[in-house]
């Protein structure tokens, strides 16, 4: 198998970031809106935010869930997080 490191987003931390503060949730209380409890720790929570640690795409799906947007806005640098969150999808689920 290769050893290249895959891509990443660069604004993925950022805007995990972004979420958890617009929903004004400690990282325990993310923790406990993403529905992970003992499976997590309040450390995966920072790793996600800081960039050290990249989230499965299961939990990306719950964050984009919580704050009502595509997953997409999440992973793709270009697009921004609406300013009130959480959003109306466009999509319907």
């Amino acid at each position: 198998m290769g050893s290249r490191a895959r891509p990443k987003p660069d604004r993925l931390a950022e805007k995990l970031l972004q979420i958890r503060l617009a929903l004004d949730l400690s990282q325990d209380g993310m923790l406990a809106q993403l529905e992970l409890g003992e499976s997590h720790f309040r450390s995966a929570v920072s790793g996600y935010e800081l960039g050290t640690r990249e989230p499965p795409l299961p939990i990306l799906l719950k964050y984009a869930r919580l704050a009502g947007v595509c997953v997409e806005v999440l992973i793709d640098d270009e697009l921004d997080l609406p300013a009130r969150l959480p959003a109306k999808p466009k999509h319907k689920i």
